[in-house]
């Protein structure tokens, strides 16, 4: 347990060292990017496409989920059916 204190305090003591190093500077003008999208309205285009994927995300999901349930219900409809039959060759 001592050792293993050891091993983690250098990088517990780097991460905490690094924190100062990641921050960024503040922007004194703003984005000018999002400034100029905001401007041009295509904003809201932006907003509807990350929306758009996100849903999209979701929806596949959702649909993996359903499917991987069908998969469970039939593997164990299929372990109940093979059950009985190992049990007479058993015996």
């Amino acid at each position: 347990m001592y050792l293993s204190l050891l091993r983690k305090f250098p990088l517990a003591a780097l991460i905490l060292l690094s924190q100062n190093l990641m921050a960024q500077q503040p922007v004194a003008q703003g984005v000018e990017m999002a400034d100029r999208l905001r401007a041009d309205g295509k904003i809201w285009v932006v907003v509807a496409v990350i929306a758009a994927v996100f849903a999209g995300i979701i929806l596949y999901l959702v649909r993996l989920d359903s499917q991987i349930g069908k998969l469970e219900k039939e593997i164990k409809n299929q372990k109940k059916e093979v059950r009985p039959k190992t049990q007479d060759i058993d015996r």
